[in-house]
């Protein structure tokens, strides 16, 4: 019986389908039907999936071919890299361009969390940073329980959290595991992620459509509020994305309210070192 071909095929433009830092080939978003009404979508981005452009907004588009050519049913997202579900972002690219946060990543992450039918994010490697982010937004998550950690590590490279990107733990997960990812950048397998409730369960594809057909998605699917009643569930984090280009402008204020404070701190150590300087003549 010849192979069944895919729902569609989207390559991700190949100028733009890698990080500066680590150039790697061509990448592209595959939709098979994995399932009746189940949608796995699988994309590679070489080397390691980063949320670069390009990659986002292929993701984008290939959400909407799901929501507006294909009948209403559950999105599996998952990667054909098999290290890695996503490293994350090109950082150092990322914060040279003022467009990248309000113009490319925080709009696929607001169609994700308020996408109108149920979406799993299938976790076959690790999820760093802003890959892990990414899969939050997701309704559900999935993970490999043989290999693949995951992690905040922006602690580690000196990246400060945006609220569009922390408010989705602090919804969806306990402060203590959140102050664990972030303060200790901390790695997560699967097992303690499941634990701490940043995961739903363990496995690939099959444990992915047996959790989907046990707690009946595809019928969930089809309701028409679906996505209506996600924005009010998840709208602290929707109202945060929303108003990241407001934020920018709070972000700056905030952090010349953080230099003041400095010096002011500075001044009064050196006033104090000055005291005991005197009183020791």
């Amino acid at each position: 019986m010849p192979p069944i071909p895919p729902l569609f095929v989207l390559p991700v433009p190949p100028t733009l389908s890698a990080s500066s830092s680590a150039p790697g080939g061509q990448g592209s978003f595959i939709c098979t039907q994995a399932a009746h009404q189940v949608y796995l979508l699988s994309f590679s981005c070489p080397p390691d999936n980063r949320l670069v452009p390009a990659f986002n907004q292929t993701f984008l588009l290939a959400l909407d071919i799901i929501e507006h050519r294909l009948p209403r049913g559950v999105v599996i997202t998952t990667s054909s890299i098999s290290k890695f579900y996503s490293n994350g972002l090109d950082f150092e690219n990322a914060i040279k361009d003022p467009t990248f946060f309000p113009n490319s990543l925080y709009p696929l992450w607001r169609r994700l969390i308020t996408y109108p039918m149920p979406t799993v994010a299938l976790m076959n490697g690790h999820a760093f940073a802003g890959g892990l982010m990414t899969a939050m937004m997701h309704d559900y998550r999935i993970m490999n329980p043989h290999k693949g950690f995951l992690c905040l590590n922006e602690l580690d490279f000196g990246a400060a959290l945006q609220p569009a990107m922390a408010s989705v733990f602090r919804v969806k997960l306990s402060m203590t595991t959140f102050r664990n990812m972030v303060l200790e950048s901390k790695r997560f397998p699967a097992l303690e992620a499941l634990k701490e409730g940043i995961i739903d369960g363990v496995g690939g594809v099959d444990e992915t459509l047996k959790f989907i057909a046990e707690m009946k998605l595809t019928q969930k699917a089809q309701g028409r509020s679906y996505g209506q009643i996600k924005e009010e569930l998840y709208r602290e984090v929707v109202k945060d994305l929303d108003e990241a280009a407001e934020t920018r402008g709070k972000l700056a204020a905030r952090d010349l309210d953080r230099s003041r404070r400095d010096l002011e701190a500075r001044k009064r150590v050196d006033d104090y070192q000055a005291v005991v300087q005197r009183a020791k003549l």
